[in-house]
């Protein structure tokens, strides 16, 4: 049986981070600005517990914000010995944080093996010095590079978090970010469309019409092509767009770009309408019955139908069905 993936989130937000970066306003983005208590983190990883099967499962708690390894020592302290007791008791499997690759050193990385974690992502965001520089990151490329080497030498897992439709950013320049995160053997990664959030720099520039923001489609085909340079060499796709907090949801926080509550969804319903489109109806038949591997029916059939509909101006019936055979975008049809 196929074992699960379980992950609790911990949010510290970004009080450690050196600078804010144009596109950040944690309180918006993650609907959350004050740090945790060790109750409180206590209470939310049994909380999560409580909900999570007791068998064929892999639970990981991670420490997500952006910049872990720069909070104060001692806070980093407390709350890795709160999760190596579960660790210890072999209620949780691993634990994973969120920093900067400009926070990370010898020291840092020995400290974080003695409590256990396994998986150190980097929101690397860009590997363009001049993205970076517009987006006011404060690290380079470089420091990207030097970062993901000590955390590969020092046996952690590795993911790096990528950003498209920053200031600067262009198609070209984001598959660039994406074949540079492939060459420095991460293992994981996550796809954010950049939005414009309230009080932000980017606020600022977009109300001034310095920066224009990606349209939907645009992220979606953007990220439609960095799914498949990623999954033709092996780097794991955690996530496609950002998580819908209250904020974004409700438009409290949110002023431009490509956020949609279904991100994922869409990219995979435009990838499948591509595999789709070599369907034709040579010879006039009325009805099409499309198989499918179980995990991807409701992106063949498309967002809202979307793919379903497309089918509907070629032939009069369609159907999809499973077949429990079938394997990643596998498929074949019948015709009636």
């Amino acid at each position: 049986m196929e074992i699960k993936h379980f992950t609790i989130p911990i949010f510290v937000p970004e009080l450690a981070c050196p600078n804010q970066c144009v596109f950040c306003n944690q309180r918006k983005i993650s609907g959350q600005i004050k740090i945790p208590t060790n109750e409180e983190v206590r209470e939310k990883i049994e909380m999560h517990l409580q909900t999570i099967p007791t068998e064929n499962r892999f639970i990981e708690v991670g420490f997500f914000g952006g910049n872990f390894t720069g909070i104060e020592h001692n806070l980093q302290k407390q709350f890795l010995e709160i999760t190596d007791e579960y660790y210890a008791s072999k209620k949780i499997d691993s634990i994973r944080i969120s920093t900067r690759p400009d926070y990370i050193n010898a020291e840092r990385l020995q400290f974080l093996k003695i409590y256990h974690v396994k998986t150190i992502e980097l929101g690397a965001q860009s590997t363009d010095d001049e993205v970076l520089r517009l987006s006011e990151r404060g690290h380079t490329f470089s420091d990207i590079q030097t970062a993901s080497r000590e955390i590969l030498a020092n046996n952690f897992r590795l993911g790096l978090q990528m950003m498209i439709g920053l200031p600067g950013d262009t198609f070209e320049k984001s598959l660039q970010t994406a074949k540079d995160i492939i060459s420095l053997n991460a293992h994981e990664t996550r796809i954010y469309p950049t939005l414009v959030i309230a009080e932000s720099k980017l606020e600022k520039l977009y109300l001034k019409g310095d920066y224009k923001s990606l349209s939907l489609k645009e992220a979606v085909t953007i990220s439609k092509e960095l799914l498949l340079l990623f999954e033709e060499n092996n780097v794991k796709i955690l996530r496609m767009g950002l998580h819908p907090s209250e904020e974004l949801v409700n438009n409290t926080g949110f002023i431009a770009g490509p956020f949609h509550r279904s991100f994922k969804e869409l990219v995979l319903t435009e990838l499948w309408k591509d595999l789709l489109k070599n369907i034709v109806n040579n010879d006039l038949k009325d009805e099409l019955t499309v198989y499918i591997p179980v995990n991807q029916i409701n992106y063949a059939i498309g967002y809202n139908g979307t793919n379903k509909d497309f089918l509907l101006k070629i032939f009069k019936k369609v159907n999809f069905k499973i077949d429990e055979k079938l394997t990643k975008r596998e498929y074949y049809v019948e015709y009636h």
